[in-house]
């Protein structure tokens, strides 16, 4: 699978307020930081720069369980392929 490892049963389904970026995690809370705009974040900071921080910006939409998790992982995962069946 694309988004979770095959076998999960549970996940969470997040929308990102920054970016709109939808995706699965294996969290369930709330909010968690977005894997997408975590990847912008610089971590390496010189002396006159103040460190950028991660912020919760993804929102729980809905928790996954069962096949919904299998059928949620492969329709997002096609938007982002482009439709791709390759890698499956």
């Amino acid at each position: 699978m694309y988004y979770v490892p095959e076998g999960t049963i549970k996940c969470g389904y997040y929308q990102c307020s920054c970016c709109g970026e939808k995706f699965l995690s294996l969290q369930t809370m709330t909010t968690i930081d977005c894997i997408y705009c975590e990847a912008d974040v610089d971590l390496e900071i010189g002396p006159d720069e103040d460190m950028s921080t991660m912020k919760d910006t993804a929102h729980l939409i809905q928790v996954l369980e069962g096949e919904e998790v299998e059928k949620m992982d492969t329709l997002l995962s096609l938007a982002i392929t482009g439709g791709n069946y390759e890698w499956i």
